[in-house]
């Protein structure tokens, strides 16, 4: 699957998944019309993460749904991911892709517009943009909190390659996000701490499609 279909993001975390599994979850959005799964999972070990990934790696495969590993290329050449995402103190993009080589799926986490126009020029193949809305889910330095929709627009204004918008996003505040030139929008808690992990991926996706569809409408008049 290409970046620019990524509409819908999971990103794991077994600790903010209210007592259930990674598998589960991710079994659950795939069930909800998920996109695109990155593989998280902040504090534990390289082994464990090994083994989950080689699970999620079956099921997302098995429904044509791209797997991402957070930071870890050495994950995601042993579990066959379709890619990494790197943010900005992890490995330069330039060098993930030397590792992945050509065909790998490279993202880069990016909350200005210096920072997305490097990413670019160095190879990423999409950028995840945040924090758009704040977040309790991960630890984000300050400057980089709260970047809203006004940001991912001057981003994709400068850059050429698509932007997934992340950090405080809502099945109700999707949109925003979307008007504001993201082709989709990535989440953790938002699915992982749902009553019902499908129906909060359902909800966001057609959040997603909905915007999109509208601003086609708009533009075609």
């Amino acid at each position: 699957m290409e970046p620019s279909n990524y509409g819908t993001y999971l990103v794991t975390q077994e600790s903010l998944s209210d007592g259930r599994s990674t598998l589960e979850v991710v079994e659950a959005a795939v069930t909800g019309g998920v996109d695109v799964v990155q593989l998280r999972e902040k504090g534990t070990d390289t082994r464990w993460r090994y083994d989950l990934g080689l699970e999620v790696r079956e099921v997302t495969a098995a429904a044509d749904v791209d797997l991402i590993v957070n930071d870890r290329v050495d994950v995601a050449t042993a579990i066959d991911a379709d890619g990494v995402h790197v943010g900005q103190s992890d490995l330069p993009v330039s060098v993930a892709r030397e590792l992945l080589g050509p065909e790998a799926v490279i993202g880069c986490s990016a909350s200005t517009v210096a920072e997305a126009e490097a990413a670019e020029a160095d190879g990423a193949n999409y950028l995840g943009v945040g924090s758009i809305y704040g977040t309790t889910s991960k630890d984000v330095p300050e400057p980089e909190d709260d970047v809203g929709p006004d940001r991912v627009a001057e981003i994709a204004e400068a850059v050429s390659i698509p932007i997934v918008g992340i950090g405080g996003v809502t099945a109700e505040n999707a949109g925003s996000v979307i008007e504001a030139g993201a082709v989709g929008v990535a989440v953790i808690s938002e699915i992982t701490a749902a009553d019902d992990p499908a129906a909060a991926t359902d909800a966001l996706a057609s959040s997603v499609e909905r915007t999109k569809r509208q601003a086609n409408e708009r533009s075609r008049r």
